[in-house]
């Protein structure tokens, strides 16, 4: 046996089409600000990527950044600032921060409506309640993925979560119970992990540790939805080169699973489709508009 590929920068660029149609049918222009402390390189790359792709959809796109000399109170205030903005539906603030501030307590800070990562205390309430609220956008995008491979009624199947961040871990989980599925929330602690890793249906492997998932984790026609993006040596790319791998061991995971998302190019693309969809649903839900059929 070998698993289809989920192929994830397909199934994100299908989701930014469905945001584009969604966004030409709105009475108005959806209006995302990311705010960006500090000049890490791969934030910066994020940033960047984030900005063209709000703006390729036809939203608005407002990019705020703060030098790393940046105070807790400067960037509170410029979250307060962009929450009393009326003109602004969505609020991003990129992550890490830097050392020194405390990127929970300025998540708090931003107004729940406009929560467009759902990492909020209200959006994870919401959540957890089954209350209409914005989710967070990689477990939304594990969720999409399993429907693109198996169809839009996952009931019944039995979902297993390894991690229990509240990134992704604990609200993929809830996100799968909400489609009717059997969740069981795996971690460190877990007895024998690689027996309850053999009963699920599908299997979402999330804790950085780089192809700990290893094939005979698999039950035979499984689905692997992996968040783990690791970085590893690779020698046989020459000296001091790496590559990335998640938290599956892919080509021996392969041979036993049903479907299977690559690292790169499986979860990660979906996190900024997500992103951009829950700033459309932001913009409907303050601004009173309809929200389309394509989402």
């Amino acid at each position: 046996m070998s698993a289809q590929v989920i192929d994830g920068k397909s199934i994100a660029a299908d989701v930014r089409a469905d945001v584009a149609k969604a966004v030409s049918q709105l009475p108005g222009q959806p209006t995302l600000a990311v705010v960006l402390v500090g000049e890490d390189p791969a934030s910066q790359v994020y940033v960047r990527s984030k900005v063209r792709q709000t703006e390729e959809v036809g939203m608005i796109s407002i990019h705020h950044r703060l030098p790393d000399t940046a105070s807790q109170s400067d960037v509170e205030t410029l979250i307060a600032s962009l929450n009393a903005d009326d003109s602004v539906d969505g609020i991003l603030l990129q992550l890490p921060l830097p050392k020194g501030l405390d990127a929970d307590a300025a998540i708090e800070k931003i107004n729940p409506d406009k929560d467009v990562d759902g990492l909020t205390e209200v959006s994870a309430g919401r959540l957890t309640l089954g209350k209409p609220g914005l989710r967070p956008c990689t477990p939304t995008g594990c969720v999409i993925l399993a429907k693109r491979a198996l169809g839009e009624d996952l009931s019944g199947k039995h979902v297993v979560v390894i991690g229990r961040s509240i990134l992704v871990g604990k609200p993929a989980a809830l996100l799968f119970l909400a489609e009717n599925c059997t969740v069981t929330i795996a971690h460190s602690r877990t007895r024998d992990l690689p027996a309850m890793c053999r009963q699920a249906d599908i299997l979402v492997p999330a804790v950085g540790r780089p192809q700990m998932v290893t094939a005979d984790w698999v039950k035979p026609g499984a689905t692997i939805i992996d968040v783990g993006i690791n970085r590893i040596d690779a020698p046989e790319k020459g000296e001091g080169k790496t590559r990335l791998v998640g938290d599956a061991d892919y080509a021996a995971s392969a041979e036993v699973a049903g479907h299977i998302t690559p690292v790169p190019g499986g979860v990660g693309p979906m996190t900024i489709a997500c992103l951009l969809r829950n700033t459309v649903l932001a913009a409907c839900a303050r601004r009173g508009w309809p929200v389309p059929d394509s989402l």
